[in-house]
């Protein structure tokens, strides 16, 4: 049924697209195959691997497949709205509207060039976003606390060492008191990825580099891969937290597992235990890799949210679909009560469908800030930075 869906944008394309052009009928097979092939990427990954999430191709293949993927939906979709014209057309103009060819092969182009485009978009490091939130009852002495979020990396075959190593040295370039890292960050086994995820060995921050599971994780060998996260120097939270400690102020930092960790008989994700003897004056942000019961963490006085997993839905229009899967939450920011939820949009994504129109990665940098009604104007500098942990986190 999974590949069938998928097929589905191609099988359009070729009764309503390749059949009517003006070309002999072996042209016309020739192209079919070509887009049929293409349309079953996924089968084609889940053959060179065992999964539909990590194709064990060539870099180089794996952005033509999502090129030409992409250019069959994108195509799929023009060639719906030239076919509703030509319906509406029919009832103010008798024998309708005939498309012509010449618009048949602009759309074609268009779809071209609009998927290489969103492929060069989904593949490249992302550039930075700065963003400021205010967090009410912070610490004078967090006022102005940078923190690095990374989300749905996807290291994969399309994000292999080198763009991981690019990552790491345009993160470290920022100086910022703390990493996050929300889930998702690879795709593929221990054994398939090793090389690839080890420069994050460098990555570093003052406050130190914290992860949590996102759902991908549990596809490929959940335990071993929270071990090899610690073992590169990241501190894992799961269902846990960590108080950052400040001149007197504190700040809790706290990680939930992901919604899917039941489904592979895992501890599924706990508030309760992972807010368990926090220091009650203390801000709470909270990270969680999926922002649908982000309701539940404000009712519980989180302050800040940081979740990922929707790649900002990727294509404007599609951000709407992807939404409604999320809780109604898909890119940026939202208030819930006195919390503020941020959706990163994903420093990569999953290289089944790698495409991005109009919903941008990002390396987001967010800095902390009081109400302005907290501020006092004779707040000294903070100096002297500490850090206190709950319990050992990483398993």
């Amino acid at each position: 049924m999974f590949h069938l869906i998928f097929a589905l944008p191609s099988l359009y394309v070729l009764e309503r697209f390749v059949w009517s052009l003006p070309w002999a009928p072996g042209g016309k097979i020739a192209l079919a195959v070509v887009l049929l092939m293409a349309s079953q990427y996924h089968l084609w990954s889940r053959l060179s691997s065992g999964s539909v999430f990590s194709p064990e191709f060539p870099r180089a293949l794996v952005l033509l497949f999502n090129w030409a993927f992409g250019a069959i939906v994108l195509l799929a979709v023009m060639q719906v709205a030239l076919d509703v014209t030509g319906l509406v057309a029919r009832l103010f103009r008798p024998g309708g509207w005939a498309t012509p060819d010449g618009v048949r092969y602009a759309a074609a182009v268009a779809a071209m060039l609009l998927s290489a485009l969103g492929v060069y978009q989904a593949a490249r490091v992302p550039p930075l976003k700065d963003v400021e939130i205010t967090i009410p009852g912070l610490p004078p002495q967090f006022d102005g606390y940078r923190l690095l979020q990374l989300t749905d990396l996807h290291i994969s075959r399309l994000f292999p060492k080198e763009w991981t190593q690019a990552l790491v040295e345009s993160s470290n370039a920022l100086g910022v008191d703390l990493v996050v890292v929300t889930g998702d960050l690879i795709d593929g086994s221990f054994e398939a990825r090793r090389a690839d995820v080890e420069p994050l060995r460098d990555l570093h921050a003052k406050d130190g580099v914290w992860v949590i599971p996102g759902n991908h994780e549990y596809f490929f060998g959940y335990e071993a891969w929270m071990r090899h996260y610690a073992g590169l120097g990241m501190r894992v939270l799961s269902n846990d937290h960590t108080v950052l400690t400040r001149d007197g102020g504190s700040l809790v930092l706290a990680g939930l597992t992901d919604l899917s960790a039941p489904g592979t008989r895992h501890p599924a994700p706990d508030l309760s235990a992972t807010l368990a003897d926090a220091p009650s004056d203390a801000p709470i942000v909270l990270l969680d890799h999926q922002p649908r019961n982000a309701a539940q963490a404000a009712a519980r006085g989180v302050a800040l949210q940081l979740s990922g997993h929707t790649h900002g839905g990727m294509i404007l229009g599609l951000d709407r679909l992807v939404a409604r899967a999320n809780g109604g939450f898909v890119s940026g920011r939202y208030s819930i009560g006195g919390m503020t939820l941020y959706v990163n949009n994903g420093t990569a994504l999953w290289p089944g469908f790698a495409l991005r129109l109009g919903r941008p990665s990002e390396l987001t940098r967010i800095t902390l800030r009081r109400a302005a009604q907290q501020v006092s104007p004779h707040r000294q500098p903070a100096t002297g930075l500490g850090l206190r942990q709950r319990a050992t986190v990483a398993s």
